[in-house]
């Protein structure tokens, strides 16, 4: 119990000093072609390994250069969470697009196209 309440401990702060990262660390102008947001960090059990999910909105062209940017940077980012938090070996950090919200949105507007059509079909039915 106490392995896995370390790990999420270390998830959370991994996810918010790469947040400050991401608003005001990496310099790379790749990182800034869409608007990033960390949206998990998964770390694994021997705190060796941790995954970062990141959400990017903007164009697919924008979202290739930002992972692109990001995934150049990952020993910048590596080295600065080994100076700001204090673990006995800092992680491998791999950055990783997180399509959720977007599947989230395109089903919530799929829902609302379904619900219209049945709204337009009772109209014709009751005309």
């Amino acid at each position: 119990m106490a392995t896995s309440r370390r790990v999420s401990r270390v998830s959370s702060l991994i996810k918010r000093e790469v947040s400050q990262l991401l608003c005001n660390g990496i310099k790379d102008d790749r990182v800034g072609a869409g608007m990033v947001s960390v949206t998990d960090v998964d770390v694994s059990g021997d705190l060796q390994h941790a995954k970062i999910f990141v959400s990017i909105y903007g164009t697919e062209e924008a979202r290739a250069e930002t992972m692109e940017g990001l995934r150049s940077s990952t020993s910048f980012v590596r080295r600065e969470l080994g100076q700001r938090i204090r673990l006995r070996r800092t992680p491998e950090v791999m950055f990783l697009e997180d399509r959720s919200l977007e599947r989230g949105d395109r089903i919530i507007h799929l829902l609302n196209q379904l619900n219209q059509d049945r709204k337009d079909n009772e109209a014709i039915k009751d005309e």
